[in-house]
């Protein structure tokens, strides 16, 4: 029983691991855009 419960543990500390990686990414790549509207905004406006 003890085991199971660890493996589980296990698992779901891989799944936050992997969707924190996805999260950061997703924000960087929104940020990027965010900042080359604003420039472009800027640069044209």
């Amino acid at each position: 029983m003890m085991q199971m419960v660890m493996e589980q543990v296990r698992g779901a500390r891989i799944l936050v691991n992997v969707n924190w990686d996805l999260m950061f990414s997703v924000g960087t790549v929104i940020c990027g855009l965010l900042a080359g509207a604003f420039l472009g905004q800027a640069l044209i406006g």
